[in-house]
């Protein structure tokens, strides 16, 4: 089963990392704000997924939510323009 490691951009530009084996519910929980959703994410209007990574296995997706929560904001921020340039390509 494949997990995903996401990136969240809030409306006062912070950012949010998870990881999750179904993203499409993952997000849908933290846009609903419900009790399942995060609650750092509860406190902002709206959030939007900035970038994101897909793993074979939890233990691998764990590994890299964990390294991407120790980087630098500056580092996070151009891991997540170098996505959307290569979206753009």
């Amino acid at each position: 089963m494949p997990y995903t490691v996401y990136i969240l951009r809030t409306s006062s530009n912070t950012l949010y990392i998870g990881q999750t084996n179904n993203i499409e519910r993952r997000l849908k929980e933290h846009q609903a704000k419900s009790s399942k959703s995060a609650k750092y994410i509860r406190y902002f209007a709206t959030c939007n997924l900035v970038h994101s990574e897909i793993y074979n296995s939890r233990s691998e997706a764990i590994k890299r939510e964990r390294e991407l929560k120790k980087w630098p904001k500056a580092q996070k921020e151009a891991l997540i323009t170098r996505n959307e340039d290569t979206s753009l390509s």
